[in-house]
């Protein structure tokens, strides 16, 4: 008989038989979704294999109940992606296949209940029903000279330029545009036909066609490696960008691509963070159109559907988004572009802990794709590859635009220099003077902050306790209220956990001596900004952080940045990367020691990319930029080589340490991470799996180190206590040995705690 393996979406590790009746067998293939019984209840999953086999009366089979799409939604290419995907993250397969599929369209559920009845549990299943859009397109026909005027001559004008367009849109631009439609319609010179409508607010805004800029030298001997690569004219195929800030690096994706849909690929594009996305889109828009398709998790599940079902059609073959694209169906892949390779976002921390610049990497090579890692402070473990020849290193060491050069960068030492006219000791004299100059010339300037909230501590005066969240071993955030507060009382202020989310009112005495003298500690974004618009009360003082950032209220306020109706931008690490504001010129880092004093081996490459990424915003244009960086620690080589523009020197430093104490990328790791309410319980199954990890051959053979159990530096979240034991070996082989070995024993744990593998962990919190 035949039987289909199915993944279905729930946490186990491996797939399920299901016998597949006669009528069904012509209709399926692997990755198409599938109705099945689970247990109880009906669920849809996808078939990831299909083979013969002999009945077994002792282990009958269910039998598929029904095939849900006419074609399969997972691609070939990328179904055996994410089957490696599964297997070397030690995820579940149907977790992993989940990432990857579009919601149910209401009529496909409505034509199973026509065939199976009231399909009961299905009903919870997201479903979204598709909307049609009419949109104009040019013909081959040529008009006599004189036959049009007005609104049809330049909507005909328009569409030839840029591409078929939304007629919707065309008439917020022009009163008549239908009725010019219909004309060009009847004339043959359009065509007018319905389409599913994309639901991203992206696509709101008609793009203008840009001209493509003159290449710099550096520039155009990357595109042509790149371009070289993707014709199959060369046999490089892996490529690191190492380009400063404001190099142009963006310009040479967007040549990669135009190659790449000239010879009938398809094309990935991915950015670290979904502010970013907007930005991007706008200028891949304005060299392509709207035939792009942006995948990130912040789109409705009708959006992701659209651009979900247009890749799968071939319709479009460009796809942009944040670290979820990575699963995008794109049509014959022949690139992938991963910008901002350095950044810690691409790392899933919850989930299925996939790494999206490695598995990038990855599905390139399985597709036989290009791939072009971008990046002005690239990652220690991407440089270390192209010192190894497995990724060609592609320099771009000037600014783009010959006017433009990189900054000169100050460092305040704040243990010699004192708090200015504001009184806040992170806002010394030589930084505020600086934005007063900045502002007098009427230049923009932007200060990064790596702390939300007004103040990251409240303490009491009278025997110094900290107030902590009751479920994590972190101090609480006052948040300022949307009326304000009091600042004798505190009356009209939060306190937030930044990590389980908890939230209340701000206590009015010390929870441990009484005393009703608390006082506010530090400083975060609100606060700087606060303190800010009564520094400069003529000037315009915006937020970017987490807590202003949702519902697209980013984007809203970064093209008023664009627009230059701000004057200073005050923000976490979300104003360090990618933008390009010709206005500003002066860059303000406020506390550069908060992210060196991390206890993670990485906190000095996180530290040093922050500086270097943030510095570029200023300066990229004509006028000369200015960094002010603001330390306790002024000897400190990421602070010493930030400010000297010194990646290659940081770089090569870092490596020679990270070579002395094996740490990657001269060492593979994976992290048990295991916690539960009791403390004692967390301990004692960490110990319990130290000592199997101990156990296993590759260990004992002494090819493979086995750390801890210690208890993680976050000792407690979202009232669970964690330990971990970090396993640490020079081959991939013995480690992976180890873990199979070891994850079959994580099923069998005590039931009051959770444990997980984190194969090459980012954050060692």
């Amino acid at each position: 008989m035949l039987v289909a393996d199915v993944a279905v979406p729930v946490p186990l590790a491996r797939a399920f038989s299901y016998e597949v009746p006669q009528h069904l067998a012509p209709l399926l293939v692997p990755g198409a979704r599938v109705l099945c019984d689970f247990r109880k209840r009906q669920t849809i999953g996808v078939v990831v294999g299909l083979g013969e086999r002999e009945p077994s009366p002792d282990l009958p089979l269910k039998p598929l109940r029904a095939v849900v799409d006419a074609r399969p939604v997972v691609p070939k290419e990328l179904l055996d992606f994410l089957l490696e995907v599964a297997g070397y993250y030690y995820a579940p397969i149907g977790e992993v296949l989940r990432m990857a599929l579009p919601a149910l369209e209401r009529g496909e559920v409505e034509r199973l209940e026509d065939v199976q009845g009231e399909l009961g549990t299905l009903k919870r299943t997201k479903q979204i029903g598709e909307a049609r859009e009419l949109v104009i397109s040019a013909t081959d026909s040529v008009e006599e000279p004189g036959t049009l005027r007005g609104q049809a001559r330049e909507i005909l004008a328009l569409v030839r330029g840029t591409g078929p367009q939304v007629l919707s849109r065309l008439e917020d631009r022009f009163k008549n545009a239908r009725s010019a439609a219909k004309k060009l319609a009847s004339l043959g010179l359009a065509k007018l036909e319905q389409r599913a409508r994309a639901h991203a607010p992206l696509f709101a805004e008609l793009a203008e066609r840009d001209t493509p800029p003159e290449l710099t030298t550096a520039q155009a001997e990357a595109t042509a490696r790149v371009t070289a690569s993707i014709r199959g004219e060369s046999t490089e195929r892996g490529f690191l960008l190492f380009g400063v800030t404001g190099s142009g690096k963006t310009e040479v994706y967007l040549r990669a691509i135009a190659a790449c849909l000239e010879v009938g690929k398809g094309a990935l594009v991915m950015v670290p963070e979904i502010a970013l996305t907007p930005q991007l889109v706008g200028r891949f828009r304005a060299r392509f159109g709207d035939d792009l398709a942006v995948v990130h998790s912040g789109l409705s599940d009708k959006a992701r559907h659209a651009m979900h079902k247009k890749l799968l059609a071939g319709e479009v073959k460009v796809a942009i988004g944040a670290r979820s694209a990575l699963f995008a169906p794109v049509p014959s892949l022949g690139l992938v572009i991963v910008d901002e390779e350095h950044d810690g976002s691409f790392k899933q921390e919850e989930g299925v802990r996939y790494h999206a610049r490695d598995m990038a990497i990855l599905r390139a090579h399985r597709a036989g794709a290009t791939i072009v890692l971008g990046s002005a402070t690239p990652s220690l473990e991407s440089f270390e590859l192209s010192r190894k020849g497995k990724l060609t290193l592609l320099r771009l060491p000037d600014r783009a635009k010959s006017e433009a050069s990189l900054p000169v960068v100050e460092v305040i030492d704040l243990k010699r220099f004192g708090a200015g006219p504001t009184g806040d000791p992170l806002l010394s004299l030589p930084l505020h003077r600086a934005l007063e100059a900045t502002l007098a010339k009427k230049e923009q300037a932007i200060l990064f902050l790596n702390r939300r909230g007004h103040s990251p501590t409240i303490v009491c005066m009278m025997c110094g306790t900290v107030h902590t969240c009751k479920a994590c071993s972190v101090s609480l955030t006052f948040h300022r209220g949307r009326g304000g507060f009091d600042s004798e009382s505190l009356e009209g202020g939060r306190v937030r956990c930044h990590y389980c989310g908890y939230e209340d009112h701000v206590p009015d005495r010390c929870e441990k001596c009484g005393s009703r003298e608390l006082l506010l500690e530090g400083l975060g974004t609100e606060k700087l900004e606060q303190t800010l618009a009564e520094a400069f009360p003529a000037a315009t003082i915006a937020r970017l952080d987490r807590d202003v950032a949702e519902g697209g209220k980013s984007e809203k306020l970064l093209s008023r940045m664009r627009a230059g109706e701000i004057d200073i931008l005050v923000g976490t690490q979300m104003v360090t990367k990618g933008h390009d504001y010709p206005n500003v010129t002066m860059v303000g880092v406020v506390n550069a020691d908060a992210a060196l004093s991390m206890p993670d081996f990485r906190s000095g490459e996180r530290s040093f990319s922050l500086l270097v990424q943030v510095a570029g915003r200023a300066g990229r244009h004509e006028r000369p930029g200015r960094v002010i960086i603001q330390t306790r620690n002024p000897e400190h080589p990421a602070i010493v080589l930030a400010a000297r523009h010194d990646v290659e020197g940081f770089l090569r430093s870092e490596l020679k340490d990270r070579a002395e104490v094996h740490y990657p990328p001269f060492a593979k790791l994976a992290l048990l991470r295991i916690e539960a309410i009791d403390a004692r319980v967390a301990q004692r199954t960490a110990g319990d799996l130290a000592r199997a990890c101990m156990a296993s051959a590759p260990a004992r053979a002494g090819k493979v180190d086995v750390l801890g159990p210690s208890p993680a530096p976050l000792a407690r979240l979202r009232a669970r206590y964690r330990f971990r034991v970090l396993l640490r070996a020079t081959d991939r082989g013995p480690l992976r040995a180890c873990l199979a070995a070891v994850e079959p024993l994580l099923s069998g744990i005590d039931r009051r705690a959770r444990a997980l593998i984190d194969v090459d962990p980012v954050s060692m919190m």
